[in-house]
Parts: structure tokens; sequence; C-alpha cells
């Protein structure tokens, strides 16, 4: 999870909300990520969604069955179809997203139940306080600047 951090804090660096994310296969890194939704502008440029997609190209293959995914924020509802149909095997997070966590919060995707076809594992609130105090320093952070602008134009 410190790795997942390390690229939250480049989305840190980049005006990016905070999320960063790391896929590892038999004990080692095997790519890295983090938000680049502004910088790209686009909307699915979340951190699982990067990962998995290097992941994909670098193994060759759709499927990666035997991968594990730390990142720092439970993943949305578009993240977790991503991970459940690239077939991670297990997903850490950090912080739970108690508007839009699709894994435990809001909603509870990776139940076979819903009728999936793969069982994703996972474990939350790994290093929670420190991945959750990234995002509240973050929005802060912004809502102070977002008040300046305010107090300025009045």
């Amino acid at each position: 999870m410190l790795e997942a951090i390390k690229e939250a804090e480049k989305a840190i660096d980049l005006g990016e909300c905070p999320i960063g994310c790391v896929i590892v296969k038999d004990g080692r890194i095997f790519v890295r990520a983090h938000n680049l939704r502004l910088t790209r502008g686009n909307a699915i440029a979340h951190a699982e969604v990067i990962a998995i997609d290097k992941a994909c190209r670098k193994l060759g293959d759709w499927r990666l069955e035997d991968m594990d995914m730390y990142v720092t924020l439970e993943p949305c509802t578009m993240c977790s179809g991503a991970i459940i149909q690239s077939r991670i095997r297990k997903v850490y997070f950090g912080a739970y997203e108690p508007k839009s966590g699709a894994v435990v919060s809001c909603n509870d995707i990776f139940d076979v139940s819903h009728g999936h076809n793969h069982k994703v594992e996972f474990e939350g609130g790994i290093l929670e306080k420190q991945c959750s105090q990234m995002m509240l320093d973050f929005f802060r952070a912004i809502r102070k600047r977002d008040a300046g602008k305010k107090r300025r134009d009045q």
C-alpha cells in the first residue's frame, strides 16, 4: 500500500485527486498508476483503470488472474467492474469511500450473487488513516483555494 500511496502523491503533484494504485504479480510490483482525469480530460482515467490497461498491455492478455491490486481508495462502480472483467484475484484498498465506493460502502459489487462469473477477494482499511488524510487534505486545500478566489472576485 505504501507504493500506492507514492502514486497518489504523484497525482497530488499534478493537481489530481490523490488516488494511487499498484498491481502486484508474484510478490512484485507489475505496474503503477495514479489518477489522471484532469490531466487527460477523460472521465475513465481512474488509477485502477489505467493500471489494468497497463498490466494487460504488458502481459499481452486481458486476464490478470494471478495478480492483486493495491489502491488507496475503495474502487467505484466503474473500476470495480473493470477489476471483475480483468479477473484480478484480490483488491486491497485504503480508505473507504462513503459516496461512491462500490466494494462495501455503497454497493457490494464483488458479491458473486449479483451474477458475476469471477469472485474478487478484497480487504479494506489498509493504512486507512494515511489514505483518508491525503483525501481530506486535498479537498480542504481545494475549498480554501476556491474560497480565496471568491473573496478576490467580490
